[in-house]
C-alpha cells in the first residue's frame, strides 16, 4: 500500500490504471459520524465510517475485483469474463477488466429477480446481461443455478475467465491487502470493526487482518435478519454453503432487518455521507451491538486506552440504483411530498424557444406581403400556401376580430380571464388534456399534416402548449408570442376593434366569422 500519491493526480499513459490501483491512491475516506448522527456519543463511542464507495467504481467490490482479475487474467489470452452477481462485483470487473487488462467483454449473470434499476445500471456499463430463475442466492454448485453456470461456461475456452468470487481467495484477501491496511493506518486505536455478510469477503478479509494486527479488535458480523431481504448481504442460514473461512473472522453476528437499514441509509444521505442500504445495514447492526453491551454493563472492555471506544462501519456501494426500494419500504412521512404533483401526468413534451415567434412571422412566414402598407392592411393579407392559422380563443372573441383566413378551434378551459396557465397548475392540467385530446384526433391530424401552422391564443402562452402538443405528433407549429396581445401592441388591433385599423369591410363581409371545425373543407 505505497499511496505515495498526496496529490491525487493521475497522468500519462497509464493514468487509468493507476487511477484504478488502490496501491497509486491515497486511502479512501474515513468519516466520523457527528453527534447527532451517533447516539452513543455521550457514552464514549467514536463511529467512523470507511467510505469504500469513493472508489472509481463506487462500490466495496472494487478491491475484490481488482486482486481477482490481477490474479487470474491471462494477457493476450482472455478475451471474456464472466460472472454470478448482483450488481457490484460484476459491474467493478468490467470498468477494471477494460482499463487495467483491455478486456472489453464482461458477462453478467444473475437473478431474474434482479430489480429493473440494477439491469439497466449493468446495460449503462456495457455488461452482457443472462439471467437465471430460482433462488436469487443460489447454492454454488446447483446444476440450476448462474454460478455453476459461470464455472463451466469458463471450461469451455481458455479464453473466458470465471473469476467466481464465492470461492476465489483473491476475494477476502484484497482486504488483508488494501483494506485493512488503510482502516488500520487511518485509525490505530481501533476498536471495532463492522462488515455486513454475503459472499463474506469482506468480513473474512478484514477479520483475517485485524487478528494478526491488532487481536483486541471486536470483530462484528451482520447478516439479514430471515425472512427479510437487503441488497447485498445474507441471512445466517444462507452463511452454511459459504466456503470462505469467515467462521475465525467474526467474533459476534447481528441480525438487520430491511427497514433499518434503509432508514438509517437515508438518514446518512441526508446529512452528506452519501451510501446505499447495505451501508445503513452495517450501521445498524453496530447499534444494536453496542445497545446490547451498554444494558449489559460491557462498555468497558470495548474501551482502548483513551476510554473511548473506536469503531468503524464499511459503506458500501451508492444509493442510486435502490431509490425506488426506499420509497417502498419506508413511510412517506420521511419524505417531502411533490407540490402540484399532478403535473407529472401532463405537459409531457418539450418547448423550444424557436417555436415561439415574434409578430413579425405573419408578414415573413405566413402570409403574402402587402403591396402597401396602407391603414386596411388586415384586408389585403393572403395566407402563403401550406400554411394554417389556428385561433384558440373563444367564438366571440373570434369573430369581433381575427386574422384574415384563421380557423376557430375554442377551448372550453380558456378565455381571456383564464390565468396564466404557467402561473396556475389547475390551468395548465385543464388545457393539455383538452388540447392532448383535440390535436391527436386523426381527423385534426390529417388537416394539419404538410401545412406550416401557426397558434394564436390571448397572451400566447396556450398557443405555446398546443406548439408543444402539436410537435410531438410531427407537425410544424410555431406560436405566436404574446398572442393577441401582442399583435394589439403592434398596431393590428386596437380598442374600437377592427374599424380601427380600417378592418370594417373584412370583419363585417366575411362569408364566416363562425368557429370553423378542423374537419370541415
Amino acid at each position: 500500500m505505497s499511496n505515495f500519491n498526496e496529490l491525487n493526480v493521475y497522468s500519462g499513459p497509464d493514468s487509468l490504471k493507476k487511477y484504478f490501483d488502490p496501491d497509486s491512491q491515497p486511502p479512501l475516506p474515513l468519516v466520523e459520524l457527528p453527534e447527532y448522527l451517533n447516539p452513543y456519543y455521550q457514552d464514549g463511542v467514536r463511529i467512523y465510517a470507511k467510505m469504500m464507495t469513493m472508489h472509481p467504481t463506487n462500490n466495496v467490490k472494487a478491491m475484490p475485483a481488482m486482486n481477482m482479475l490481477q490474479s487470474s487474467v491471462v494477457p493476450g489470452k482472455t478475451k471474456t469474463i464472466v460472472e454470478y452477481s448482483s450488481g457490484s462485483t460484476v459491474i467493478s470487473m468490467s470498468m477494471i477488466a477494460r482499463a487495467m487488462h483491455g478486456v472489453q467483454d464482461t458477462r453478467a449473470y444473475l437473478s431474474n429477480k434482479t430489480s429493473e434499476a440494477k439491469l439497466r445500471l449493468m446495460q449503462f456499463f456495457g455488461l452482457n446481461i443472462s439471467l437465471f430463475g430460482g433462488p436469487s442466492q443460489p447454492e454454488p454448485y446447483d446444476e440450476r443455478g448462474g454460478i455453476q453456470s459461470a464455472r463451466r461456461i469458463a471450461t469451455e475456452s481458455d479464453e473466458v475467465l470465471n473469476p467466481n468470487q464465492y470461492e476465489n481467495n483473491n476475494n477476502w484477501q484484497s482486504h488483508i491487502r488494501w483494506t485493512g491496511p488503510q482502516i488500520f493506518k487511518q485509525l490505530p486505536e481501533i476498536n471495532v470493526l463492522c462488515a455486513g455478510m454475503g459472499t463474506s469477503g469482506t468480513m473474512t478479509g478484514l477479520g483475517t487482518y485485524f487478528k494478526q494486527a491488532k487481536p483486541s479488535v471486536v470483530r462484528l458480523g451482520v447478516c439479514t435478519a430471515p425472512g427479510d431481504r437487503v441488497p447485498g448481504p445474507r441471512s445466517f442460514a444462507l452463511m452454511k454453503p459459504v466456503e470462505f473461512p469467515w467462521k475465525e473472522a467474526v467474533d459476534t453476528i447481528e441480525e438487520v432487518n430491511s427497514y433499518d437499514s434503509f432508514s438509517l441509509s437515508l438518514d446518512l444521505c441526508r446529512e452528506g455521507i452519501v451510501c446505499g442500504p447495505s451501508s445503513g445495514f452495517n450501521l445498524a447492526g453496530l447499534f444494536q451491538m453496542l445497545e446490547k453491551r451498554k444494558k449489559a454493563g460491557t462498555f468497558p472492555e470495548l474501551a482502548g486506552p483513551d476510554g473511548s471506544i473506536h469503531c468503524v462501519f464499511l459503506c458500501c456501494d451508492l444509493p442510486y440504483q435502490y431509490i425506488g426500494e426506499y420509497f417502498q419500504r419506508l413511510e412517506s412521512e420521511k419524505f417531502h411530498p411533490i407540490q402540484n404533483e399532478k403535473l407529472t401526468r401532463v405537459d409531457l413534451y418539450r418547448y423550444d424557444e424557436s417555436w415561439e415567434r415574434s409578430p413579425v412571422v405573419l408578414f415573413t412566414h405566413f402570409y403574402e406581403s402587402p403591396k402597401s402598407r396602407s391603414q386596411d392592411i388586415l384586408s389585403m393579407l393572403v395566407l402563403r400556401p401550406q400554411c394554417f392559422v389556428v385561433d384558440l380563443r373563444t367564438a366571440t372573441d373570434f369573430n369581433s376580430w381575427h386574422l384574415p383566413g384563421s380557423v376557430n378551434i375554442p377551448l372550453q378551459s380558456l378565455d381571456s380571464h383564464t390565468p396564466n396557465p404557467f402561473s396556475d397548475p389547475s390551468v395548465l392540467e385543464a388545457e393539455w388534456l383538452e388540447l392532448e385530446a383535440l390535436l391527436k384526433e386523426q381527423s385534426v391530424l390529417d388537416k394539419l399534416r404538410d401545412q406550416h401552422v401557426l397558434v394564436i391564443c390571448y397572451n400566447g402562452d396556450t398557443a405555446r402548449i398546443a406548439t408543444s402538443v402539436l410537435r410531438a405528433q410531427n407537425i410544424q407549429a410555431d406560436s405566436l408570442r404574446g398572442g393577441h396581445r401582442a399583435l394589439k401592441d403592434q398596431g393590428l388591433w386596437g380598442d374600437g376593434g377592427a374599424e380601427s385599423v380600417g378592418e370594417k369591410s373584412y370583419a363585417r363581409s366575411a362569408v364566416s366569422v363562425t368557429p370553423i371545425p378542423l374537419q370541415t373543407n
